[in-house]
């Protein structure tokens, strides 16, 4: 009687291939993503600052920084990291709002010299859309120096 060839040579194996590709995916995955969520926050603006406030909780919902950029004379929009006008501000955080399904937290990053006028110009597109939960980034005192 003749032996298979295959049940000589020992055990099957499963192939590890496919799940260190999976792998290495998640990594470059994971690493794109938190380098887009620092860029946000990392826009040089000189932020206020605020003698009272609260820590920023940690929260499930979707968030999104708008930051108001003084550049010479004119001040730069931009929603995450990238650049829109004003007028362009109201449907693309309409898109986000429609992404989050509603949930959707706002902050807001400003230079100390950002009139209030844009502020509030930005306030109102984020009523307008539905967004109650904003929020404005700020330094402590003690972080100013």
């Amino acid at each position: 009687m003749r032996v298979n060839s295959f049940i000589r040579r020992g055990s099957v194996q499963p192939n590890m291939t496919p799940m260190i590709d999976v792998v290495f995916l998640l990594i470059i995955f994971f690493l794109v993503s938190s380098h887009l969520a620092r860029q946000e926050v990392q826009a040089e603006a000189d932020l206020p600052i605020a003698s009272s406030g609260e820590e920023d909780s940690i929260s499930e919902r979707q968030r999104i920084t708008i930051n108001l950029l003084a550049r010479d004379a004119d001040y730069e929009i931009r929603l995450g990291s990238l650049p829109v006008s004003l007028t362009e501000l109201a449907p693309r955080l309409a898109q986000e709002v429609e992404r989050a399904r509603g949930e959707l937290d706002v902050r807001i990053r400003g230079d100390r010299s950002t009139p209030y006028q844009l502020v509030s110009r930005i306030l109102a597109i984020c009523a307008k859309q539905g967004v109650w939960n904003v929020a404005f980034a700020v330094i402590r005192p003690e972080d100013a120096s």
